[in-house]
């Protein structure tokens, strides 16, 4: 290789980190100027969280179709349901980043920026271009890229290298550990009961107290179970993220997260609990993934502490 092929590609590598620095500083600064301009707008009206003209307004979703096994899934139950309503393909392929990026703050009130900033980190995660590829749902699931060790809904690939379907009795255990109190007034909790009979069993809620020792329960689980086991800062923070979108869009509620993990669907009646009319900011969004983190092993430690 020349001297002056190295330069050019240092060059290259130079100016493509700067624009990625300059593009998250800005995604940064807008999230910022969203989250303070929510703290002063009015809430969207309950039943409107899903604006007019996307699927989805007014608790209406779209058919659920259960995958065909030629579909392509991937670990983020999120994602599996937009699938499975047809709000993205329905085979979960050829999906433009782009696409998908929109259709996320539609369907569940997130910010733009937090949409922008996930869908970038996913195709830089792939070497795609954000703006101009696509890929399809299994692509996402490449280990220890946005998937990881010690998930509350998906077996290690150490155990299970297909990523594609919910780990039914991990979904059980985690449903298991809500303790909260039955949660009431909001549209949302009407949505898995107008699906089916009501589940007495499941009028609970979910809450940062019980995420935070399941999650500490199942990452010394799959430490002793996964001879491969790794589990770096930034997957610890995406699996406290995931975990904290139960608490934030689902507000805990047992019935719909039963519901939305087991079959990856959207009861009828459904929206999003975040009512904010910019969406869930990163900034909103990190006040409850980084207490549940930093909860995450305390629980267990002081259970052992007091044995002794």
């Amino acid at each position: 290789m020349s001297a002056s092929t190295v330069v050019t590609l240092l060059a290259f590598g130079l100016v493509s980190t700067l624009l990625d620095t300059l593009i998250v500083g800005g995604l940064l600064i807008w999230d910022l100027g969203l989250f303070l301009y929510n703290l002063v707008a009015p809430a969207r009206r309950v039943g409107t969280v899903v604006l007019r003209g996307h699927p989805g307004f007014g608790g209406n979703w779209p058919d659920y179709i259960a995958p065909k096994e030629s579909d392509s899934r991937c670990a983020c139950p999120a994602l599996n349901a937009m699938a499975n309503h047809g709000i993205i393909p329905r085979d979960g392929r050829n999906i433009s980043f782009r696409h998908v990026t929109s259709q996320i703050n539609a369907t569940y009130n997130f910010a733009p920026t937090f949409c922008i900033f996930t869908s970038r980190y996913i195709a830089q995660i792939l070497g795609r271009s954000f703006l101009n590829d696509t890929f399809d749902l299994e692509d996402i699931s490449v280990h220890n890229g946005i998937e990881h060790d010690a998930s509350l809904t998906r077996e290690d690939t150490y155990i299970s290298t297909s990523q594609a379907r919910p780990s039914l009795p991990l979904v059980e255990k985690l449903v298991a550990s809500a303790t909260g109190p039955p949660l009431r007034g909001h549209p949302s909790t009407n949505g898995a009961a107008n699906d089916a009979k009501p589940d007495a069993s499941l009028d609970r809620t979910l809450t940062l107290a019980d995420l935070a020792r399941i999650s500490t329960k199942r990452r010394a689980d799959a430490a002793k179970s996964n001879s491969q086991f790794s589990l770096s800062t930034i997957h610890k923070i995406f699996g406290s993220s995931n975990s904290a979108t139960l608490l934030t869009i689902f507000g805990g509620h047992l019935p719909t997260i039963n519901t939305f993990l087991t079959e990856e669907r959207l009861p009828s009646g459904f929206e999003s609990f975040i009512r904010k009319p910019m969406g869930l900011t990163m900034m909103q969004f990190n006040a409850t993934v980084l207490p549940l983190e930093l909860s995450t092993g305390g629980e267990v430690e002081r259970e052992w502490r007091t044995l002794f």
